[in-house]
Protein backbone atom coordinates (compact mmCIF):
# COMPACT_ATOMS: atom_id res chain seq x y z
CA UNK A 1 0.00 0.00 0.00
CA UNK A 2 2.89 2.45 1.07
CA UNK A 3 3.97 1.59 -2.43
CA UNK A 4 1.61 3.55 -4.35
CA UNK A 5 1.97 7.06 -2.85
CA UNK A 6 4.38 9.23 -4.13
CA UNK A 7 8.24 9.62 -3.66
CA UNK A 8 7.90 13.11 -1.43
CA UNK A 9 4.94 11.25 0.60
CA UNK A 10 7.32 8.65 1.27
CA UNK A 11 10.41 9.96 1.68
CA UNK A 12 8.14 12.04 5.27
CA UNK A 13 7.17 8.76 5.96
CA UNK A 14 10.73 7.06 6.17
CA UNK A 15 11.72 10.43 8.03
CA UNK A 16 9.30 10.53 10.47
CA UNK A 17 9.46 7.00 11.69
CA UNK A 18 13.07 7.17 11.85
CA UNK A 19 12.82 9.64 14.56
CA UNK A 20 12.48 8.61 17.98
CA UNK A 21 9.51 8.97 20.43
CA UNK A 22 10.01 12.58 21.71
CA UNK A 23 11.22 13.95 18.38
CA UNK A 24 7.55 12.28 17.09
CA UNK A 25 5.87 13.91 20.06
CA UNK A 26 7.52 17.75 19.57
CA UNK A 27 7.01 17.26 15.83
CA UNK A 28 3.01 16.56 15.98
CA UNK A 29 2.77 19.29 18.65
CA UNK A 30 4.13 21.36 16.66
CA UNK A 31 1.86 20.52 13.61
CA UNK A 32 -0.74 21.44 15.85
CA UNK A 33 0.01 24.11 16.98
CA UNK A 34 0.28 25.04 13.58
CA UNK A 35 -2.98 24.19 12.55
CA UNK A 36 -4.76 25.45 15.48
CA UNK A 37 -2.90 28.97 14.67
CA UNK A 38 -3.60 28.87 10.86
CA UNK A 39 -7.24 28.71 11.79
CA UNK A 40 -7.48 31.51 14.27
CA UNK A 41 -5.53 33.86 11.68
CA UNK A 42 -7.78 32.80 8.94
CA UNK A 43 -10.80 33.56 11.43
CA UNK A 44 -9.22 37.17 12.05
CA UNK A 45 -8.13 38.02 8.45
CA UNK A 46 -11.84 37.08 7.55
CA UNK A 47 -13.55 38.77 10.32
CA UNK A 48 -15.01 41.88 8.47
CA UNK A 49 -13.39 46.01 9.97
CA UNK A 50 -16.02 47.92 11.95
CA UNK A 51 -16.41 51.58 12.14
CA UNK A 52 -19.30 53.86 13.96
CA UNK A 53 -22.60 54.03 12.37
CA UNK A 54 -23.62 56.18 14.63
CA UNK A 55 -22.56 57.96 17.73
CA UNK A 56 -23.78 59.21 21.52
CA UNK A 57 -27.56 58.24 20.82
CA UNK A 58 -30.02 57.67 23.47
CA UNK A 59 -31.47 55.16 24.36
CA UNK A 60 -34.72 55.41 22.28
CA UNK A 61 -33.12 55.96 19.14
CA UNK A 62 -30.40 53.06 20.04
CA UNK A 63 -32.97 50.67 20.26
CA UNK A 64 -34.68 51.48 16.63
CA UNK A 65 -31.64 51.27 14.75
CA UNK A 66 -30.38 47.78 15.87
CA UNK A 67 -34.55 46.94 15.43
CA UNK A 68 -34.08 48.14 12.02
CA UNK A 69 -30.49 46.02 11.67
CA UNK A 70 -32.04 42.77 12.78
CA UNK A 71 -34.71 43.06 10.39
CA UNK A 72 -32.40 43.75 7.31
CA UNK A 73 -29.86 41.03 8.65
CA UNK A 74 -26.74 43.52 9.20
CA UNK A 75 -24.06 42.28 11.33
CA UNK A 76 -23.41 44.79 13.66
CA UNK A 77 -21.31 45.40 17.29
CA UNK A 78 -22.44 47.65 20.24
CA UNK A 79 -19.73 49.98 22.41
CA UNK A 80 -19.92 52.56 24.86
CA UNK A 81 -22.77 51.33 26.57
CA UNK A 82 -24.84 51.16 23.71
CA UNK A 83 -24.83 54.76 22.50
CA UNK A 84 -22.67 53.55 20.24
CA UNK A 85 -23.33 51.17 17.07
CA UNK A 86 -20.58 49.33 15.05
CA UNK A 87 -21.50 47.67 11.48
CA UNK A 88 -18.69 46.61 8.90
CA UNK A 89 -16.81 49.30 7.13
CA UNK A 90 -18.30 48.94 3.46
CA UNK A 91 -22.02 49.26 4.39
CA UNK A 92 -21.09 52.43 6.21
CA UNK A 93 -22.51 54.75 3.58
CA UNK A 94 -25.93 52.44 2.59
CA UNK A 95 -26.92 51.98 6.14
CA UNK A 96 -26.53 55.71 7.05
CA UNK A 97 -28.77 56.45 3.58
CA UNK A 98 -30.98 53.99 4.99
CA UNK A 99 -31.93 54.38 8.08
CA UNK A 100 -31.87 58.65 7.10
CA UNK A 101 -35.17 57.57 4.61
CA UNK A 102 -36.20 55.43 8.03
CA UNK A 103 -36.43 58.74 9.75
CA UNK A 104 -33.65 57.64 11.76
CA UNK A 105 -32.30 58.84 14.14
CA UNK A 106 -34.58 61.20 15.65
CA UNK A 107 -32.24 63.51 16.60
CA UNK A 108 -32.42 64.54 12.74
CA UNK A 109 -35.52 66.72 13.64
CA UNK A 110 -33.47 68.77 16.45
CA UNK A 111 -31.96 70.96 13.82
CA UNK A 112 -32.64 73.45 11.07
CA UNK A 113 -34.91 70.58 9.68
CA UNK A 114 -37.37 71.84 11.63
CA UNK A 115 -38.16 75.20 10.19
CA UNK A 116 -39.25 72.50 7.18
CA UNK A 117 -42.03 71.47 8.75
CA UNK A 118 -44.02 75.18 9.24
CA UNK A 119 -46.84 75.86 7.39
CA UNK A 120 -48.67 78.94 6.32
CA UNK A 121 -50.89 78.56 9.35
CA UNK A 122 -47.93 79.06 11.49
CA UNK A 123 -48.37 81.81 13.98
CA UNK A 124 -45.35 84.07 15.02
CA UNK A 125 -45.21 82.51 18.16
CA UNK A 126 -44.60 78.89 16.82
CA UNK A 127 -42.30 80.31 14.03
CA UNK A 128 -39.92 82.38 17.28
CA UNK A 129 -39.99 78.70 19.10
CA UNK A 130 -39.06 76.57 16.05
CA UNK A 131 -36.30 78.97 15.26
CA UNK A 132 -34.76 78.75 19.03
CA UNK A 133 -35.46 75.27 18.92
CA UNK A 134 -33.79 74.71 15.50
CA UNK A 135 -31.02 76.86 16.53
CA UNK A 136 -30.64 75.42 19.71
CA UNK A 137 -30.11 71.50 18.07
CA UNK A 138 -27.55 72.89 15.78
CA UNK A 139 -25.40 74.06 18.88
CA UNK A 140 -25.71 70.81 20.54
CA UNK A 141 -24.37 68.94 17.79
CA UNK A 142 -21.71 71.54 16.67
CA UNK A 143 -20.54 71.46 20.50
CA UNK A 144 -20.61 67.73 20.33
CA UNK A 145 -17.89 67.61 17.41
CA UNK A 146 -15.42 68.73 20.22
CA UNK A 147 -12.93 66.44 21.56
CA UNK A 148 -13.69 65.20 24.21
CA UNK A 149 -17.29 66.00 24.49
CA UNK A 150 -19.84 63.15 25.01
CA UNK A 151 -23.38 64.50 24.95
CA UNK A 152 -24.12 68.52 24.59
CA UNK A 153 -27.49 70.38 26.03
CA UNK A 154 -27.86 73.71 24.66
CA UNK A 155 -30.84 76.00 26.42
CA UNK A 156 -32.00 79.58 24.88
CA UNK A 157 -33.52 82.30 26.06
CA UNK A 158 -34.44 84.85 23.70
CA UNK A 159 -37.06 87.31 24.45
CA UNK A 160 -39.06 88.57 21.56
CA UNK A 161 -38.30 92.57 20.79
CA UNK A 162 -40.49 95.16 21.87
CA UNK A 163 -40.29 99.05 19.39
CA UNK A 164 -42.14 100.24 22.54
CA UNK A 165 -40.36 99.28 25.10
CA UNK A 166 -36.83 101.56 26.10
CA UNK A 167 -35.23 98.55 28.16
CA UNK A 168 -34.95 94.90 26.05
CA UNK A 169 -33.99 91.96 28.43
CA UNK A 170 -30.40 90.18 27.37
CA UNK A 171 -30.50 87.01 25.59
CA UNK A 172 -28.74 84.02 27.58
CA UNK A 173 -28.11 80.92 27.30
CA UNK A 174 -27.30 77.41 29.11
CA UNK A 175 -25.25 74.81 27.69
CA UNK A 176 -25.04 71.44 29.58
CA UNK A 177 -21.72 69.05 28.48
CA UNK A 178 -21.19 65.40 29.59
CA UNK A 179 -17.55 64.17 29.27
CA UNK A 180 -15.27 61.39 29.65
CA UNK A 181 -14.55 61.09 33.79
CA UNK A 182 -10.64 60.94 33.03
CA UNK A 183 -10.89 63.20 30.41
CA UNK A 184 -12.11 66.50 31.40
CA UNK A 185 -12.70 69.72 29.28
CA UNK A 186 -9.63 72.20 29.27
CA UNK A 187 -10.49 75.77 30.16
CA UNK A 188 -9.21 76.55 26.47
CA UNK A 189 -12.11 74.35 25.80
CA UNK A 190 -14.72 75.76 27.95
CA UNK A 191 -14.10 79.41 26.53
CA UNK A 192 -14.19 78.06 22.72
CA UNK A 193 -17.89 76.63 23.79
CA UNK A 194 -18.95 80.18 25.18
CA UNK A 195 -17.53 81.74 22.18
CA UNK A 196 -19.21 79.63 20.20
CA UNK A 197 -22.45 80.22 21.79
CA UNK A 198 -22.11 83.67 22.08
CA UNK A 199 -21.19 83.88 18.15
CA UNK A 200 -23.81 81.92 17.00
CA UNK A 201 -26.83 83.80 18.46
CA UNK A 202 -27.74 87.17 17.85
CA UNK A 203 -27.35 89.61 20.38
CA UNK A 204 -25.79 87.15 22.90
CA UNK A 205 -23.13 88.23 24.90
CA UNK A 206 -20.37 86.10 25.81
CA UNK A 207 -20.80 87.20 29.84
CA UNK A 208 -24.39 85.61 29.23
CA UNK A 209 -23.01 82.44 28.84
CA UNK A 210 -23.02 79.68 31.17
CA UNK A 211 -21.64 76.11 31.22
CA UNK A 212 -22.21 73.23 33.49
CA UNK A 213 -20.80 69.69 33.50
CA UNK A 214 -23.05 67.05 33.47
CA UNK A 215 -21.83 66.06 37.03
CA UNK A 216 -23.10 69.57 38.40
CA UNK A 217 -19.74 71.42 38.23
CA UNK A 218 -20.17 75.10 36.79
CA UNK A 219 -17.51 75.44 33.97
CA UNK A 220 -18.09 79.21 33.24
CA UNK A 221 -20.24 81.18 34.81
CA UNK A 222 -22.74 83.62 33.62
CA UNK A 223 -20.54 86.88 34.15
CA UNK A 224 -17.62 85.35 32.04
CA UNK A 225 -15.31 84.19 34.52
CA UNK A 226 -13.42 81.00 33.17
CA UNK A 227 -13.50 78.09 35.87
CA UNK A 228 -11.21 75.64 34.06
CA UNK A 229 -12.10 72.12 33.17
CA UNK A 230 -12.25 70.48 36.59
CA UNK A 231 -14.44 73.34 38.23
CA UNK A 232 -11.67 73.29 40.97
CA UNK A 233 -10.69 77.29 41.29
CA UNK A 234 -12.15 80.39 39.77
CA UNK A 235 -11.32 82.38 37.11
CA UNK A 236 -9.33 85.08 39.22
CA UNK A 237 -7.90 82.76 41.07
CA UNK A 238 -6.13 80.49 38.65
CA UNK A 239 -4.77 84.10 36.86
CA UNK A 240 -3.12 84.84 40.06
CA UNK A 241 -1.61 80.84 40.34
CA UNK A 242 -0.15 81.74 36.90
CA UNK A 243 0.95 84.84 37.96
CA UNK A 244 2.59 84.05 41.05
CA UNK A 245 3.74 80.82 39.62
CA UNK A 246 5.71 82.44 36.81
CA UNK A 247 7.33 84.81 39.00
CA UNK A 248 8.78 82.40 41.51
CA UNK A 249 10.59 80.92 38.88
CA UNK A 250 12.04 83.94 37.38
CA UNK A 251 13.44 85.02 40.71
CA UNK A 252 14.32 81.16 41.40
CA UNK A 253 16.45 81.08 38.32
CA UNK A 254 18.00 84.16 39.04
CA UNK A 255 18.65 82.80 42.73
CA UNK A 256 20.03 79.73 41.67
CA UNK A 257 23.02 81.01 39.69
CA UNK A 258 23.76 83.48 43.00
CA UNK A 259 23.66 80.20 45.47
CA UNK A 260 23.20 77.58 43.72
CA UNK A 261 20.09 75.26 43.09
CA UNK A 262 18.78 73.81 46.01
CA UNK A 263 20.04 76.57 48.34
CA UNK A 264 17.16 79.62 48.25
CA UNK A 265 13.62 79.48 48.26
CA UNK A 266 11.86 82.41 46.98
CA UNK A 267 7.56 82.37 47.70
CA UNK A 268 5.43 85.46 45.79
CA UNK A 269 2.34 86.31 47.18
CA UNK A 270 0.24 88.94 44.96
CA UNK A 271 -2.99 90.48 45.12
CA UNK A 272 -4.32 91.14 41.83
CA UNK A 273 -7.41 93.93 41.27
CA UNK A 274 -9.74 92.16 38.71
CA UNK A 275 -12.17 95.21 38.67
CA UNK A 276 -13.44 96.66 35.22
CA UNK A 277 -12.91 100.66 35.62
CA UNK A 278 -14.37 103.10 33.11
CA UNK A 279 -12.96 106.81 33.19
CA UNK A 280 -14.68 109.10 31.20
CA UNK A 281 -12.77 112.88 30.86
CA UNK A 282 -13.64 116.47 29.24
CA UNK A 283 -11.17 118.65 29.32
CA UNK A 284 -11.99 122.43 27.85
CA UNK A 285 -9.10 125.08 26.97
CA UNK A 286 -9.10 128.38 25.58
CA UNK A 287 -5.26 129.92 23.81
CA UNK A 288 -5.81 133.89 24.12
CA UNK A 289 -3.15 134.03 21.30
CA UNK A 290 -5.76 132.55 18.88
CA UNK A 291 -8.10 134.67 17.21
CA UNK A 292 -11.52 134.99 18.06
CA UNK A 293 -14.08 133.30 16.49
CA UNK A 294 -16.67 136.02 16.36
CA UNK A 295 -16.34 139.57 17.74
CA UNK A 296 -19.18 142.49 17.96
CA UNK A 297 -18.15 146.37 19.06
CA UNK A 298 -20.55 149.04 19.56
CA UNK A 299 -19.19 152.76 20.98
CA UNK A 300 -21.44 155.97 21.23
CA UNK A 301 -20.03 159.45 22.25
CA UNK A 302 -21.65 162.89 22.59
CA UNK A 303 -19.33 166.45 23.88
CA UNK A 304 -21.20 169.79 24.07
CA UNK A 305 -19.52 173.81 24.77
CA UNK A 306 -21.41 176.99 24.80
CA UNK A 307 -24.97 178.26 25.46
CA UNK A 308 -28.53 176.68 23.73
CA UNK A 309 -30.91 178.36 23.44
CA UNK A 310 -34.27 177.26 21.96
CA UNK A 311 -38.36 177.02 22.19
CA UNK A 312 -40.56 174.74 22.73
CA UNK A 313 -40.93 171.50 20.63
CA UNK A 314 -45.01 171.82 19.46
CA UNK A 315 -46.79 169.11 17.83
CA UNK A 316 -44.93 167.62 14.67
CA UNK A 317 -41.51 168.84 16.37
CA UNK A 318 -42.03 172.84 15.23
CA UNK A 319 -41.04 175.09 17.83
CA UNK A 320 -43.18 177.38 19.33
CA UNK A 321 -42.24 181.10 18.73
CA UNK A 322 -42.86 182.33 22.54
CA UNK A 323 -41.22 179.55 24.50
CA UNK A 324 -37.48 180.28 25.41
CA UNK A 325 -34.79 177.86 27.03
CA UNK A 326 -31.44 179.38 28.47
CA UNK A 327 -28.81 176.43 29.06
CA UNK A 328 -25.49 177.24 30.39
CA UNK A 329 -22.90 174.72 31.00
CA UNK A 330 -20.84 172.22 28.76
CA UNK A 331 -22.94 168.65 28.19
CA UNK A 332 -20.67 165.09 27.93
CA UNK A 333 -22.27 161.28 26.87
CA UNK A 334 -20.12 157.95 26.60
CA UNK A 335 -21.25 154.25 25.86
CA UNK A 336 -19.15 151.33 24.78
CA UNK A 337 -20.44 147.73 24.23
CA UNK A 338 -17.94 145.20 23.06
CA UNK A 339 -18.79 141.05 22.55
CA UNK A 340 -16.07 138.75 21.82
CA UNK A 341 -16.03 134.96 21.42
CA UNK A 342 -12.75 133.08 21.31
CA UNK A 343 -12.37 129.29 20.03
CA UNK A 344 -12.41 126.47 22.39
CA UNK A 345 -10.84 123.52 22.92
CA UNK A 346 -12.96 120.38 24.26
CA UNK A 347 -11.59 116.99 24.86
CA UNK A 348 -13.28 113.79 25.25
CA UNK A 349 -11.45 111.08 26.86
CA UNK A 350 -13.19 107.06 27.65
CA UNK A 351 -10.57 105.21 29.73
CA UNK A 352 -10.77 101.23 30.18
CA UNK A 353 -9.02 99.66 32.58
CA UNK A 354 -8.05 96.05 31.74
CA UNK A 355 -8.71 93.53 34.96
CA UNK A 356 -5.76 91.91 36.56
CA UNK A 357 -3.42 95.01 37.45
CA UNK A 358 -1.08 94.65 40.74
CA UNK A 359 -2.97 95.77 44.28
CA UNK A 360 -0.39 94.43 46.54
CA UNK A 361 2.85 92.53 45.74
CA UNK A 362 4.84 90.39 48.64
CA UNK A 363 8.01 88.53 48.25
CA UNK A 364 10.13 86.38 50.61
CA UNK A 365 13.78 85.12 49.93
CA UNK A 366 14.84 82.15 52.01
CA UNK A 367 18.84 81.35 51.56
CA UNK A 368 20.95 78.32 52.86
CA UNK A 369 23.25 79.89 55.90
CA UNK A 370 25.88 76.99 55.06
CA UNK A 371 26.22 78.17 51.34
CA UNK A 372 25.08 81.58 51.45
CA UNK A 373 27.54 83.23 53.99
CA UNK A 374 29.88 84.76 51.77
CA UNK A 375 26.58 86.46 50.12
CA UNK A 376 25.28 90.04 50.68
CA UNK A 377 21.87 89.68 51.92
CA UNK A 378 21.13 93.50 50.75
CA UNK A 379 22.23 92.81 47.26
CA UNK A 380 20.23 89.79 46.91
CA UNK A 381 17.34 91.95 48.34
CA UNK A 382 18.19 94.88 45.90
CA UNK A 383 18.15 92.47 43.37
CA UNK A 384 14.95 90.72 43.97
CA UNK A 385 13.14 94.36 44.22
CA UNK A 386 14.33 95.13 41.14
CA UNK A 387 13.42 91.79 39.30
CA UNK A 388 10.21 91.47 40.62
CA UNK A 389 9.34 95.01 40.29
CA UNK A 390 8.57 96.06 44.48
CA UNK A 391 6.90 99.42 44.74
CA UNK A 392 6.91 100.54 48.19
CA UNK A 393 4.49 103.30 47.57
CA UNK A 394 1.60 100.74 46.83
CA UNK A 395 2.25 98.81 49.91
CA UNK A 396 4.62 96.10 48.53
CA UNK A 397 7.27 94.46 51.28
CA UNK A 398 10.29 92.04 51.01
CA UNK A 399 12.36 89.85 52.88
CA UNK A 400 15.52 88.28 52.54
CA UNK A 401 16.88 86.26 55.44
CA UNK A 402 19.50 83.45 55.93
CA UNK A 403 18.98 80.04 58.02
CA UNK A 404 20.16 76.74 57.82
CA UNK A 405 18.16 74.10 55.50
CA UNK A 406 16.91 70.75 56.72
CA UNK A 407 18.49 68.50 54.41
CA UNK A 408 17.66 65.14 56.35
CA UNK A 409 14.39 64.87 53.88
CA UNK A 410 16.59 65.28 51.12
CA UNK A 411 19.34 62.99 52.41
CA UNK A 412 16.68 59.96 53.05
CA UNK A 413 15.43 60.38 49.15
CA UNK A 414 18.59 60.66 47.91
CA UNK A 415 19.85 57.17 50.08
CA UNK A 416 16.48 55.64 49.30
CA UNK A 417 17.11 56.40 45.24
CA UNK A 418 20.79 55.26 45.81
CA UNK A 419 18.91 51.95 47.24
CA UNK A 420 16.21 51.89 44.74
CA UNK A 421 18.55 52.36 41.46
CA UNK A 422 20.97 49.58 43.38
CA UNK A 423 17.88 47.19 43.60
CA UNK A 424 17.33 47.65 40.40
CA UNK A 425 20.78 46.86 38.55
CA UNK A 426 20.73 43.71 41.30
CA UNK A 427 17.24 42.62 39.54
CA UNK A 428 18.52 42.82 36.05
CA UNK A 429 21.48 41.37 36.52
CA UNK A 430 20.03 38.25 38.30
CA UNK A 431 17.11 38.37 35.97
CA UNK A 432 20.04 38.24 33.28
CA UNK A 433 22.00 35.85 34.93
CA UNK A 434 18.95 33.31 35.39
CA UNK A 435 17.97 34.11 31.69
CA UNK A 436 21.95 33.01 30.53
CA UNK A 437 21.57 29.89 32.91
CA UNK A 438 18.53 28.93 31.18
CA UNK A 439 19.39 29.13 28.20
CA UNK A 440 23.05 27.64 28.57
CA UNK A 441 21.05 25.05 30.11
CA UNK A 442 18.85 24.30 27.02
CA UNK A 443 21.63 24.39 24.89
CA UNK A 444 22.93 21.63 27.21
CA UNK A 445 20.19 19.64 26.82
CA UNK A 446 19.97 19.86 22.95
CA UNK A 447 23.63 19.27 22.75
CA UNK A 448 22.96 15.89 24.57
CA UNK A 449 19.96 15.05 22.82
CA UNK A 450 21.94 15.78 19.41
CA UNK A 451 24.61 13.35 20.83
CA UNK A 452 22.45 10.97 21.75
CA UNK A 453 20.66 10.71 18.67
CA UNK A 454 24.03 10.68 16.93
CA UNK A 455 24.68 7.41 18.63
CA UNK A 456 21.67 6.00 18.40
CA UNK A 457 21.69 6.47 14.54
CA UNK A 458 24.94 5.17 14.15
CA UNK A 459 24.55 2.46 15.93
CA UNK A 460 21.09 1.51 13.86
CA UNK A 461 23.23 1.75 11.04
CA UNK A 462 25.18 -1.52 12.34
CA UNK A 463 23.37 -5.18 12.72
CA UNK A 464 24.10 -7.56 15.42
CA UNK A 465 26.55 -9.07 14.02
CA UNK A 466 28.30 -6.14 12.54
CA UNK A 467 28.43 -4.77 16.02
CA UNK A 468 30.03 -8.13 18.07
CA UNK A 469 32.39 -8.34 14.95
CA UNK A 470 33.32 -4.94 15.34
CA UNK A 471 33.89 -5.45 19.25
CA UNK A 472 36.00 -8.49 18.53
CA UNK A 473 38.29 -6.21 16.39
CA UNK A 474 38.71 -4.06 18.97
CA UNK A 475 39.31 -6.48 21.36
CA UNK A 476 41.86 -8.13 18.95
CA UNK A 477 43.67 -4.78 19.10
CA UNK A 478 43.71 -4.35 22.79
CA UNK A 479 45.32 -7.57 23.19
CA UNK A 480 47.82 -7.25 20.46
CA UNK A 481 48.72 -3.61 21.88
CA UNK A 482 49.05 -5.36 25.46
CA UNK A 483 51.77 -7.84 23.50
CA UNK A 484 53.54 -5.46 21.85
CA UNK A 485 53.78 -3.85 24.93
CA UNK A 486 55.22 -6.99 26.93
CA UNK A 487 57.43 -7.38 24.44
CA UNK A 488 58.93 -4.42 24.38
CA UNK A 489 59.78 -4.02 28.18
CA UNK A 490 63.29 -5.21 27.61
CA UNK A 491 63.43 -2.26 24.60
CA UNK A 492 64.54 0.87 25.24
CA UNK A 493 62.32 3.51 26.95
CA UNK A 494 61.92 5.46 23.89
CA UNK A 495 60.76 2.51 21.64
CA UNK A 496 58.31 1.42 23.72
CA UNK A 497 56.80 5.14 23.88
CA UNK A 498 56.67 5.28 20.54
CA UNK A 499 55.27 1.47 20.18
CA UNK A 500 52.84 2.50 22.21
CA UNK A 501 51.63 5.99 20.83
CA UNK A 502 51.63 4.21 17.30
CA UNK A 503 48.81 2.01 18.72
CA UNK A 504 47.00 4.59 20.38
CA UNK A 505 46.51 6.28 17.06
CA UNK A 506 45.34 3.36 15.14
CA UNK A 507 43.30 3.36 17.93
CA UNK A 508 41.81 6.72 17.15
CA UNK A 509 41.45 6.42 13.66
CA UNK A 510 39.67 3.72 13.41
CA UNK A 511 37.06 4.98 16.41
CA UNK A 512 36.97 8.39 14.39
CA UNK A 513 36.33 6.00 11.01
CA UNK A 514 33.51 4.52 12.82
CA UNK A 515 31.66 7.83 13.96
CA UNK A 516 32.44 9.91 10.88
CA UNK A 517 31.62 7.12 8.25
CA UNK A 518 29.30 4.43 9.55
CA UNK A 519 28.31 3.78 6.35
CA UNK A 520 31.21 2.63 4.60
CA UNK A 521 32.28 1.33 8.18
CA UNK A 522 29.04 -1.00 8.09
CA UNK A 523 29.83 -1.71 3.66
CA UNK A 524 33.20 -2.99 4.75
CA UNK A 525 32.63 -5.00 8.04
CA UNK A 526 30.09 -6.74 5.59
CA UNK A 527 32.96 -7.94 2.48
CA UNK A 528 34.88 -8.99 5.94
CA UNK A 529 31.81 -10.88 7.16
CA UNK A 530 31.83 -11.81 3.54
CA UNK A 531 34.89 -13.40 2.95
CA UNK A 532 35.07 -15.10 6.15
CA UNK A 533 32.37 -17.34 5.26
Amino acid sequence: MSDRLPAPVRKVGDTFKSFTPGQKAVTVAALLALLIGGYFFATWASKPSYSPLFSNLSTKDASAIVESLDKSGTAYELANGGSTILVPQDQVNNLRLQLSGEGLPGDADTGYSLLDQQGITTSDFMQHTNYQRALEGELANTIKAIDGVEAATVHLVMPQKDVFADDQNKTTASVLVQTSPSEPLSGDQVQSIVHLVASSVEGLDPTQVTVAGADGKILSTGGGAAIGGSGSDSGSDSATVQFQTRLNNSLQAMLDSVVGPGHSVVTTTAELDFDTVETNTEKFTSDPSVAALSESISREAYNGNGNGQGGVLGPDNIQVPNGTTNTAGTGQYENSNTVRNNAVDKTTETRNSAPGSIKRLSVAVLLDATTAGAVNQADVQQLVSAAAGIDATRGDTIAVSAMAFDTSAATAAKDALAASVAADTTAKQTSLIRTAAMALVVLLLMFIAWRWSRKQKKRKSLTTAELKHLEEMQAALEAQRLAELNAAIPSAAIEANASFQELEERQREIEQMVEDQPEEMAALLRGWLGAGR
